[in-house]
C-alpha cells in the first residue's frame, strides 16, 4: 500500500507531551508487541573555549519531506512494521532539549529496533537537514553529524 508523505517537521524541541501521546496513542493497536524508541537530545558540547547552548536546525524542506517518504516506504518494505513515526525539530532546540523523535512498532521486537536504528541513520546521514551550533560565546559553528 502506497502511503502519502508525511510532514515530519515540527518548529522547536519536541516536547516529553508529544513522546507521551505517541506511545499511548498505540495502545489501542493490540496487535503491536515491540516499540523501538529513539530520542535525539542537543548536547551541551564544549567548542572552541565556550559550550554549545542549543542547535538551530534548518532544511530543504521539500526535498528532505521527499526523501523521508521514500526512506519510510523502503524502510516499511524491508521489515513487517505497523507503525513509523518520525520527528525532527526545526529552529532553535536548547542544549537538553529533545529534536528527533524515531518510532518503530511491530510484533516482535527485533524488527522494531533494526527498523528504528536503521531509519534514524539514514534520517542522519540522507536527510538535507543541517544544525548550526549557537554557542554561550555567541559563535556559531556548523554541526557535523557523527
Amino acid at each position: 500500500m502506497e502511503r502519502k508523505p508525511k510532514d515530519i517537521f515540527q518548529t522547536g524541541p519536541i516536547s516529553s507531551e508529544k513522546i507521551a501521546a505517541s506511545i499511548q496513542n498505540h495502545s489501542s493497536k493490540t496487535g503491536i508487541g515491540a516499540h523501538s524508541i529513539f530520542l535525539g537530545q542537543v548536547r551541551a558540547d564544549d567548542k572552541d573555549a565556550s559550550r554549545v547552548r542549543a542547535i538551530e536546525y534548518t532544511a530543504y524542506e521539500e526535498m528532505a519531506l521527499e526523501k523521508a517518504h521514500e526512506i519510510r516506504e523502503e524502510i516499511f518494505q524491508k521489515y513487517a512494521l505497523s507503525c513509523m513515526h518520525i520527528h525532527h525539530s526545526l529552529g532553535e532546540v536548547k542544549a537538553g532539549e529533545i529534536c528527533l523523535l524515531v518510532f518503530t512498532s511491530t510484533k516482535h521486537r527485533k524488527a522494531a529496533m533494526e527498523a528504528c536504528e536503521e531509519l534514524v541513520e539514514r534520517v542522519k546521514n540522507e536527510l538535507p537537514i543541517w544544525g548550526k551550533e549557537l554557542l554561550e560565546s555567541e559563535q556559531e559553528h556548523w554541526k557535523v553529524n557523527s
